[in-house]
């Protein structure tokens, strides 16, 4: 994105995947962007919070949580800060993780692992995403109950995810895009936060794990996989 911004500041520019565009300096604000450069939000900074609910409901004997993040993203840093808001009501204890090297997050996943009543969260990014299938696989191996942002870990076989419809927010940003070319100025349009959001469940995971899923988490749920 900044790399667009600073090839022009003047062609209309619409994104539709970024957490935190003002402490990214993207825009000025979210209800006035100003300049060339609009777009969706994938997640609020407090929604992080919500991915620590969703864990102790479907796994209420976890005290500890390892939080995979990449601490490069300011917004990464941002969403663990709502979670350490949020965990100790919670009676969660955190550790971050960085999501940067492959060895790394094998090391840390499975140290993290060799004491009881363990959690895991990842809170996106393109590392994350890249990695998808080793943090997938460590929290099989070490039987950590995990909460994902993104339906595509949980098709690769985690345990829950819970994030924005992305098909959605792309569909929004279109009409954006239709907007724009109609007439109507990037500076003039919000910044707009998800309307419409996903819970996705493996109950086949939820198995191997032990895991008994409560009734009312999965009538709350989009998709149940089997």
């Amino acid at each position: 994105m900044r790399a667009l911004q600073q090839t022009t500041r003047s062609v209309p520019i619409v994104f539709a995947n970024i957490t935190d565009p003002v402490g990214n300096g993207l825009v000025a604000s979210l209800a006035r962007p100003g300049g060339n450069t609009t777009g969706f939000i994938s997640q609020e900074m407090g929604f992080s919070g919500k991915w620590l609910e969703l864990l102790k409901e479907v796994a209420p004997r976890v005290t500890r949580v390892a939080v995979v993040r990449d601490s490069v993203i300011s917004s990464q840093v941002g969403l663990l800060g709502a979670m350490q808001s949020a965990a100790p009501a919670l009676g969660i204890e955190l550790r971050a993780v960085e999501v940067q090297d492959p060895d790394e997050i094998r090391r840390a996943i499975t140290d993290f692992a060799r004491e009881p009543n363990g959690g895991l969260i990842v809170s996106g990014g393109a590392r994350a995403v890249l990695h998808r299938e080793l943090i997938v696989m460590l929290a099989a191996q070490s039987r950590l109950p995990a909460v994902y942002p993104f339906r595509t870990f949980v098709s690769g076989g985690g345990l829950m995810s819970y994030g924005a419809d992305s098909i959605y927010v792309y569909r929004q940003a279109a009409s954006y895009v239709d907007r724009i070319l109609k007439g109507e100025k990037p500076a003039d349009l919000p910044v707009q936060a998800p309307t419409k959001y996903e819970l996705v469940i493996n109950l086949k995971t939820a198995k191997a794990l032990g895991l008994e899923i409560p009734p009312s988490l999965l009538a709350r749920a989009d998709e149940v996989i089997e």
